[in-house]
């Protein structure tokens, strides 16, 4: 039975067989029995290398250790709020904190970034993931959107929907339209300067639309 391991650009964690391209961590979130309890332990939200100096990651969820993730991709990742490890995508994460600095001059160790994603992607009152009001036709690719309740991805002219095997469906992207953004601003804005990661940033199964599409 698959474990509940595999998070959604929503933040979820949900049950899946698949593992998915990109590999991370929130903390602790399971008990003795590996059975979730938790949403988050902690603001260090991390996304991995799937394979990294030969390091066995199985048993997985066992008692006392993080919880290991698994993401579709690295745009489903920034969705859910994880940025790169500093440690097996050390190449990644010095980018990352090249382009942070641009953007937040004055938050740049690890803890003040993962501090402002945190406020960034987690209500405080309700814990739950928060949403943002943006113009759809000024987001990047690789930011994820919600479109009838359910999240996509934006790419090139249009939006692809997310499903835990990949990308399975596509609407146009309308021009001059409102959406709700999923992923966290600070990390649109890192989608917007150009990244380029180690792990892949978009599932095979993603591609861009006809430039006529729209």
């Amino acid at each position: 039975m698959p474990l509940r391991n595999r998070v959604t650009p929503l933040g979820e964690l949900v049950a899946e067989p698949g593992r998915g391209l990109v590999y991370g961590n929130r903390g602790c979130l399971h008990d003795d029995r590996g059975r979730i309890r938790r949403r988050y332990a902690g603001k260090r939200w991390i996304a991995c290398r799937l394979r990294f100096r030969d390091w066995h990651r199985e048993p997985l969820l066992q008692p006392g250790r993080f919880t290991e993730l698994f993401f579709l991709d690295e745009a489903t990742a920034f969705a859910a709020g994880h940025r790169p490890c500093a440690l097996c995508r050390r190449e990644d994460y010095v980018r990352f904190g090249e382009i942070w600095r641009s953007l937040h001059p004055d938050d740049t160790s690890a803890d003040a970034i993962d501090a402002r994603l945190h406020s960034e992607r987690v209500d405080e009152g309700t814990r739950a993931q928060r949403h943002y009001g943006a113009p759809l036709d000024e987001l990047p690719d690789g930011a994820y959107v919600l479109w009838d309740g359910r999240p996509f991805l934006v790419m090139g002219h249009g939006l692809l929907r997310w499903t835990s095997a990949g990308y399975d469906g596509r609407v146009p992207r309308a021009a001059r339209a409102r959406t709700t953004l999923v992923t966290p601003p600070s990390l649109v804005e890192v989608l917007r300067a150009g990244w380029r990661p180690l792990v892949p940033l978009f599932h095979p199964a993603a591609s861009p639309s006809p430039p006529d599409e729209g």
